[in-house]
């Protein structure tokens, strides 16, 4: 099976793993040779040693041009975040590890649950057109949501006190609760950014594989020991497997 697989997904005979490099979560440094090095990576390693073959990374800017590069034949598989939008020309693994996006807020409101920040009178800074603020646009329909235009300006709204609770991604927010004691964060998160493996359209047996390979992973402890292995646990989250 994994022969058939491995000359299914990789048919230069190596596995051309595609990184996004602005993803600094995971890719967050270069091994002893100069290479990407990061869960991520690691990820792409593990799968081209389960089929046998060498790995070969890839490295994109961005994880738009990653994407834009599908047809180009420049990648095996892409690791990247799921997005509706790239899932038109893309087919998403299940996620390997989770970004949590959090809500944090001052001492003075006391919230204890998400729920309770979705409530009339309460204004939430978000970036406009993130991925968490489409899912408060669909979810949270009594709390405001104050839209701008980059993470930076989020916070300093949050900062100045312009509004009531900032939603954001939690590395980014620990950060702040770094700096002000006066901060608190949420610690269930109100909606999940996953990291997953993109392949080409039209191989759903290739997809299958994967996804039990990840949930292989993720049971036998793996992924759990990247993230220690690279310092993100405190950062990311693993995806609970039925």
């Amino acid at each position: 099976m994994n022969d058939f697989i491995s000359k299914k997904i990789a048919p230069t005979g190596e596995l051309r793993v595609g990184l996004n490099m602005s993803n600094f979560l995971l890719v967050n440094s270069k091994d002893a040779n100069g290479l990407p090095d990061g869960v991520s990576p690691d990820i792409g390693k593990k799968l081209a040693e389960e089929l046998n073959i060498n790995c070969k990374l890839v490295q994109f800017e961005r994880p738009g041009l990653l994407a834009d590069a599908v047809d180009d034949d420049k990648w095996d598989i892409g690791n990247i975040a799921y997005e509706k939008e790239r899932s038109k020309t893309i087919n998403f693994s299940n996620p390997y590890v989770n970004i949590d996006a959090n809500f944090i807020f001052r001492n003075k409101y006391n919230f204890m649950s998400n729920e309770e920040i979705n409530s009339s009178g309460i204004k939430i800074a978000v970036v406009e057109r993130s991925a968490y603020d489409l899912w408060l646009s669909d979810n949270f329909k009594n709390a405001e949501l104050i839209k701008v235009k980059t993470i930076d300006s989020s916070h300093k709204l949050f900062r100045e006190g312009s509004v009531d609770v900032l939603a954001g991604l939690k590395p980014k927010l620990l950060e702040e609760l770094e700096i002000n004691d006066d901060f608190k964060i949420i610690s269930n998160p109100f909606t999940y950014i996953k990291q997953s493996v993109g392949i080409k359209k039209g191989n759903p047996e290739i997809l299958d594989f994967l996804n039990d390979f990840i949930s292989k992973l993720i049971k036998e402890g793996y992924v759990e020991s990247l993230l220690k292995k690279h310092n993100v646990q405190n950062k990311l989250s693993i995806p609970k497997i039925n």
